[in-house]
């Protein structure tokens, strides 16, 4: 599912870079400089570097990270969840005109580790709901989880934006972009354990050897799945300030 995005932005590169003439190629010199920069983003805060390859042409690379903790309930289980965004990424850009700074840039998050993190708990004898179903925590054995939802460890990405991070004559850049990244559907489990009984305390069992509380969990988790498909597209903006050295 990934590799047609990739394989369209490997296109557009293909038909852009001829029109970078010679004459403007010869005036900047692959590796010639190297700028920095520090941005804030949908992916978390970030440093990038970039170097010129050609006038119309740079390569440019960073990383993100971020860190969110929040405590919440949903239909009586109780949550303590970690948002976890850490990526590096990597891309060219291609400067189709002089003057102006728009580019275009093709590549992907090289190593994507954004993810959710989160403990579940139900007291005993509480109830909670599972597709529909109300259960009971087991006293002697109440249930606890370990829910996450991650993504593909590398993802295809395409941005446009204006700014030059190597700015051909000055040495300050402030760079905007846009785009999204073709990370796929998120991966979710709940990873519910201990044992449940009915609403009336009886008939006490365990999740993990009963079938239909798997089912249900199962039930639960694709509708999660289906409701965070979008997710599947991750938008990316951000804005940064540079440095060329």
């Amino acid at each position: 599912m990934t590799r047609r995005p990739l394989k369209y932005a490997a296109i557009l590169f293909l038909l852009a870079v001829p029109f970078a003439s010679a004459a403007d190629e010869a005036t900047t010199r692959p590796f010639s400089t190297v700028a920095v920069g520090v941005k804030i983003s949908t992916l978390g805060p970030g440093i990038e570097a970039a170097t010129p390859l050609t006038s119309h042409l740079n390569l440019s690379g960073g990383f993100n990270m971020f860190r969110y903790d929040r405590s919440f309930s949903s239909n009586g289980v109780n949550y303590s969840g970690e948002l976890r965004l850490s990526s590096a990424e990597m891309h060219v850009d291609y400067f189709p005109f002089r003057r102006g700074g728009f580019h275009i840039s093709g590549g992907a998050l090289i190593y994507n580790g954004n993810q959710v993190m989160a403990t579940a708990s139900i007291p005993a004898n509480n109830t909670f709901t599972i597709d529909h179903v109300d259960y009971e925590s087991d006293p002697a054995d109440p249930v606890r989880g370990t829910p996450k939802l991650d993504f593909m460890k590398a993802a295809p990405m395409i941005l446009f934006g204006f700014g030059n991070l190597v700015p051909r004559t000055k040495h300050f850049s402030v760079p905007v972009e846009f785009g999204v990244v073709f990370e796929g559907a998120p991966q979710i489990g709940l990873n519910f354990n201990g044992s449940v009984c009915d609403t009336t305390g009886a008939n006490c069992r365990s999740i993990v050897s009963d079938p239909m509380v798997q089912s249900n969990i199962q039930a639960q988790q694709d509708k999660y799945k289906s409701d965070l498909n979008v997710m599947k597209y991750y938008p990316i903006f951000s804005i940064g300030v540079g440095y060329k050295f």
